[in-house]
């Protein structure tokens, strides 16, 4: 490329007054000439790969069979190729003056043929004889040779080219095939001849040349020979790259859940509510047509599409997939480059499996750490240790524990949740290996895991509630925390929540919405307040508006249950309670059952929104335990209404007020809000009442609205510094 653009500059700039002593060929080029520039370009190919060929069996035969002394070999050749030479005409006794008669284009189609055919046998006979000789030459008086019959051929149909032209690129065409350099074959020709009309024909010719041999016969003939004498050539190997030495089908999951184009859109809400993925290949008769995502059902729940609409509506047609050979740098570099989280993995068009970045990141990550990736399946957990109580509860809660800093804030709830359903405690660590080790097989270090287990059963035994404990060594924790739900008979999970992980794809973060989608017992998720957690109390709220403006009506259940609304003199106002002094037994660290859970918890002030039916309320029914070691627990109950509801219908409300004063004996208020966004009426409510803790009820398909609709529990938790607990009721 550089001696051609050279060479182009200088004879821009007058180059041609510089004497090169080049001897000037006829040539010329015509458009309607480019078939047959091809068809010599694969003639050369094919011969050139055979003339390859010819001279590496050649030489194998006289190694094998003749066994002959050098010498011997060179003096066999030498009598088999001056005997035949010596009937031919003089121009064959030197290879240079038989070029160049060739390309004066003074030679017959006949005297070309015998050319050539002489030229290659007796070539190869020359080097199968072992004897230090070089194969240019030859292959340019092969290439002419071959190309002026081409030519002559090409005369005779058209009558537009020349045959030395054909002849010119004929010697690169097929020197690109002897030698696979095409770039090299163009360049050489070119300057024996410095005509530009010339580049074209050999580009062609050297290119469909070079292309025929690969495929004949891969490698060059210098490379053959050099192997042939024990000589290997390797291209110094790069250190391993993981992205480019695993392919999709070494890392892709190959259990694929799909969904069918007919389903409606009310069956893939409830696909998706039933999951834990957040995007489904569709498929038609195995073939993949398209992929759903969350972001396909909210942009459907923008167009107001009816809950008969079809998937293959508002499905994405004609996705994004990769091959099952596609290196990992392929796959990582469309998933950038379309920001998507998953791709399908097809053959053909058949659907095979499905990669996500979380694959990738795995495997990438197992490598940085020395390991070898095993596959994207996890095995099951391995208990390394565990300690039994008595079995005398009614049902068992599970508290997964990983932060020393809020295992004892999340333990004195359990314990409260416990203690009034009467259930026992399992308390559950998980200490993660990487996926080439068996979790069974693993040798890992239990010291830190026990002796946050023991300080755990200290804390909820000082409270006369049975304690189980487990340590399990797995792959990843979501699936260690369901193996445990199943096994264990679990009724209850309890597990903090860091209330910062909301994207359109992810509701609370990959463990939590794994175990919140598949678990079949109630979840109950804790966001603990900073300040709560802090060693020193901080600022208390000021209560103030945050600039937001709402209407709200409110009334208060006296301890008969009669509305506060008909009698004033009974209401009062939720912000003049006196906060509890926090208490703890003199000379110990461990909260004795005289006090109450909530009154070290600094829990005093609940706020709890009502949505729909109370008696499907998961976070109702929770109510009373959450509240039930509290010295002066102080509940309000609010209703969010659009502004568009002129009067919003407040039975349910009064009803929820009523079935939580039946089972609690505290202060209640029962407040209606009109505001455009929940989440917002919610932080207000809570900064003005300085509440303690919001408690949010949802289901798998009220999580995914959210996701569509916004997520009113993660926005909760980012605005407001108070406890936010979420609950989700067991199917």
């Amino acid at each position: 490329i550089a001696s051609f653009i050279g060479a182009v500059v200088s004879q821009l700039l007058g180059g041609d007054s510089l004497s090169l002593n080049l001897r000037a060929y006829p040539t010329s080029f015509d458009a309607q000439e480019i078939p047959f520039y091809i068809l010599l370009g694969v003639l050369a190919g094919l011969l050139g790969a055979l003339f390859t060929k010819g001279i590496i069996a050649s030489l194998q035969f006289n190694r094998r069979s003749l066994k002959l002394a050098l010498p011997a070999r060179m003096a066999l050749a030498g009598i088999i190729c001056g005997s035949v030479i010596a009937f031919l005409p003089d121009n064959f006794r030197n290879n240079t003056g038989l070029r160049e008669f060739l390309l004066t284009g003074e030679a017959s189609g006949m005297m070309s043929l015998i050319a050539f055919v002489a030229h290659f046998f007796l070539t190869i006979i020359s080097a199968a004889s072992g004897a230090p000789g070089g194969l240019f030459s030859p292959a340019l008086v092969l290439g002419s040779a071959l190309g002026h019959m081409v030519g002559i051929v090409q005369a005779d149909f058209l009558g537009v080219g020349l045959p030395v032209t054909y002849a010119l690129a004929g010697m690169g065409a097929f020197f690109c095939a002897v030698s696979r350099a095409p770039i090299t074959a163009v360049v050489i020709v070119f300057e024996i001849t410095a005509d530009f009309k010339l580049v074209l024909p050999l580009m062609i010719c050297s290119v469909v040349a070079y292309l025929v041999a690969e495929k004949v016969d891969n490698g060059s003939l210098y490379d053959r020979l050099l192997e042939f004498n024990g000589i290997q050539l390797t291209q110094a190997k790069a250190a391993s790259n993981t992205l480019s030495d695993l392919h999709a089908d070494d890392v892709m999951q190959r259990r694929v859940e799909t969904l069918s184009s007919m389903l409606t859109f009310d069956e893939v809400m409830q696909a998706f509510s039933r999951s834990h993925h957040r995007g489904f290949p569709v498929v038609e008769d195995g073939k993949l047509v398209g992929i759903v995502s969350q972001t396909d059902l909210a942009n459907a729940s923008e167009r107001n599409l009816s809950g008969n609409s079809l998937l293959k509506e508002f499905m994405t047609v004609g996705p994004i997939a990769v091959k099952a050979k596609d290196t990992l740098s392929e796959v990582l570099y469309r998933l950038n480059n379309y920001n998507i989280s998953r791709l399908p993995v097809i053959e053909g068009r058949r659907l095979v499996g499905i990669i996500t970045r979380s694959d990738i990141i795995r495997v990438e990550s197992d490598r940085l750490s020395g390991e070898t990736s095993q596959g994207p399946h996890p095995e099951p957990s391995y208990v390394v240790y565990q300690t039994r109580a008595p079995q005398v509860g009614n049902g068992r809660l599970l508290v997964p524990l990983s932060n020393p800093q809020t295992a004892p804030a999340l333990l004195r709830l359990a314990a409260a949740i416990a203690r009034d359903r009467n259930y026992e405690l399992e308390c559950l660590q998980i200490i993660l290996v990487p996926r080439n080790s068996s979790p069974s097989e693993s040798a890992v270090r239990t010291t830190k895991s026990r002796r946050l287990l023991q300080q755990a059963e200290r804390i909820v035994r000082n409270w006369n509630l049975p304690v189980h404990t487990q340590i399990r060594v797995a792959h990843d924790v979501p699936n260690a925390i369901l193996e445990t739900i199943r096994e264990r008979h679990i009724d209850l999970i309890l597990m903090g929540w860091q209330g910062e992980l909301s994207t359109k794809e992810r509701i609370f973060g990959d463990v939590v919405d794994t175990v919140i989608r598949q678990a079949g017992c109630e979840v109950v998720l804790v966001k603990w307040s900073e300040k709560l957690l802090a060693t020193r109390k901080k600022n208390e709220f000021s209560p103030t508006f945050s600039g937001r403006k709402y209407a709200s009506v409110e009334w208060e259940l006296n301890p008969e249950g009669v509305d506060g609304a008909d009698n004033p003199a009974l209401a009062k106002s939720s912000s003049s309670a006196t906060p509890e002094t926090e208490l703890s037994p003199p000379n110990s660290d461990i909260p004795g059952p005289e006090l109450g859970l909530h009154t070290l918890m600094g829990l005093h002030r609940w706020l709890v929104p009502i949505r729909g039916s109370y008696k499907q309320a998961a976070a109702l029914r929770l109510l009373p335990a959450l509240v039930a070691a509290s010295a002066v627990p102080e509940i309000k109950l609010c209703q969010v209404h659009q502004p568009s509801v002129a009067e919003p219908d407040r039975g349910e409300l009064k009803q929820a007020a009523e079935f939580i004063k039946r089972r609690i004996s505290c202060s209640i208020i029962a407040t209606s809000v009109c505001a455009k966004s929940v989440s917002d009426a919610l932080i207000d409510l809570a900064q003005n009442d300085q509440c303690d803790a919001i408690v949010l009820g949802a289901s798998r398909e009220g999580l995914l609205k959210q996701v569509i609709q916004g997520n009113i529990p993660e926005a909760v938790a980012r605005g407001c510094d108070c406890t936010v607990i979420l609950v989700r009721s067991a199917h």
